[in-house]
C-alpha cells in the first residue's frame, strides 16, 4: 500500500512540474511543424513535430514496453516523418494539404490525447502518457541516417528469430534494411494460426484446392516453390496457381510471411511466427534487447544495418 501512494504522489508531483497539455498549448518543439489528416475526425491538424511524435510512438508501441525501446521507436518515427517533410520526400496526394496521414497503411499511425486515455484507462493514462513524452523529448531532434541520409525507417511488431530484407518483400533493396538475427523473437516467438477451409481458399484465391485428391495437398498440390534469402517461402504454389508470399499473405490476412501448413480432411491451417512484413527495426526485439540493458542507439544499428544517429540542426 506504501509503494502505492508513493507512485501516486510521484505522478501527481511529475502531473504538476509537466501539466497536461491545454487545447492550444504546444509542446516545445525548434519550430518544425506537421500537418496531420486526421482520420478520425476526417480534417488537417497543424501540430509541432514533437507533439506529433508522442501521438505516433503511443499508436505503433505498446506503452508497457521498456523505455530503451520507446526511443528507439522515437527516432524512427521522426525519421520518417522528416523524411516525409524533407524536399524530394515521400509525396502525400490521398491529403492535399497534409504531410501526413493517421492511417498507418499510408505511413504511421497516431492517437490523440483522448485516444491513448480510451486505449489505457484513466489509471494508467498518466504513467503512460509521460512515459512516451520523455522517451520522444529525451531524444529530441535525433534522426537515423545512412551515408548523411535520412533513411526508410521501416519497422513490424515480430520478426520471429530473424528481420528480412528489403528486396525480399517490396521491389527496391536498401542497403541499411538487411535481414539480422533476432534472439528475443527466437525465443519468445509471436506464433498465430488460421485455418481455412478448401472452399475458402478456392474463393479467396481462384484455385482449385476442392477438386483434387486430399492425399496430394500436403506434398504436391500446396508446396514452396522458392525462399528468401533468411528462409522464409518467397512464393507459394497452390493447386495450378503461384502466389508471392506477400501476396498470400494479404490476401488471407495472415500475421507473416514467416509460415508453414497442415492440411486435415477438407481443411488447411496456416501457422506463422512474427507479426508484419519482417523488415527494419523488431518491435518485439527491441524489448527483448531493451530487458537486457540494451540502449536505443544499440537497439537502431542491430536493425539498420551501417547507420547512425545524428541530432539534426
Amino acid at each position: 500500500m506504501r509503494k502505492l501512494l508513493l507512485a501516486l504522489l510521484a505522478l501527481a508531483l511529475l502531473a504538476y512540474l509537466w501539466p497536461p497539455r491545454q487545447p492550444g498549448s504546444q509542446i516545445e518543439s525548434r519550430g518544425t511543424q506537421v500537418r496531420l489528416y486526421n482520420h478520425a475526425t476526417g480534417a488537417i491538424q497543424t501540430m509541432p513535430l514533437e507533439e506529433y511524435l508522442v501521438g505516433v510512438v503511443a499508436a505503433e508501441m505498446p506503452a508497457a514496453f521498456p523505455l530503451e525501446a520507446l526511443k528507439a521507436q522515437a527516432v524512427a518515427a521522426r525519421t520518417y516523418i522528416m523524411l516525409r517533410l524533407s524536399p524530394g520526400g515521400v509525396q502525400n496526394s490521398r491529403h492535399p494539404g497534409a504531410d501526413v496521414s493517421s492511417d498507418p497503411k499510408e505511413g504511421q499511425a497516431w492517437l490523440d490525447r483522448e485516444a491513448m486515455q480510451k486505449r489505457w484507462g484513466k489509471v494508467k493514462f498518466l504513467e503512460y502518457y509521460y512515459k512516451i513524452r520523455w522517451a520522444v523529448a529525451s531524444t529530441e531532434g535525433q534522426v537515423i541516417i545512412y551515408r548523411s541520409r535520412l533513411i526508410f525507417p521501416a519497422f513490424h511488431a515480430a520478426c520471429g528469430g530473424h528481420t528480412e530484407n528489403a528486396e525480399e518483400v517490396w521491389v527496391a533493396a536498401a542497403p541499411y534494411l538487411k535481414g539480422v538475427p533476432c534472439a528475443y523473437c527466437r525465443d519468445y516467438p509471436v506464433v498465430s494460426q488460421a485455418a481455412f477451409t478448401l472452399a475458402e481458399l478456392d474463393q479467396k484465391l481462384n484455385t482449385n484446392l476442392s477438386v483434387l485428391p486430399a492425399a496430394t495437398l500436403p506434398g504436391q498440390a500446396m508446396a514452396v516453390t522458392a525462399q528468401t534469402s533468411t528462409g522464409r517461402p518467397k512464393e507459394i504454389r497452390l493447386g495450378s496457381k503461384t502466389y508471392p508470399a506477400t501476396l498470400l499473405r494479404e490476401m488471407l490476412q495472415l500475421r507473416s510471411t514467416n509460415l508453414t501448413w497442415q492440411a486435415a480432411g477438407d481443411k488447411i491451417t496456416f501457422t506463422t511466427r512474427g507479426y508484419g512484413h519482417g523488415v527494419g527495426l523488431c518491435q518485439n526485439g527491441a524489448k527483448g534487447m531493451a530487458r537486457q540493458g540494451k540502449s536505443y542507439q544499440e537497439i537502431l544499428k542491430h536493425y539498420y544495418s551501417g547507420v547512425e544517429i545524428t541530432t539534426l540542426k
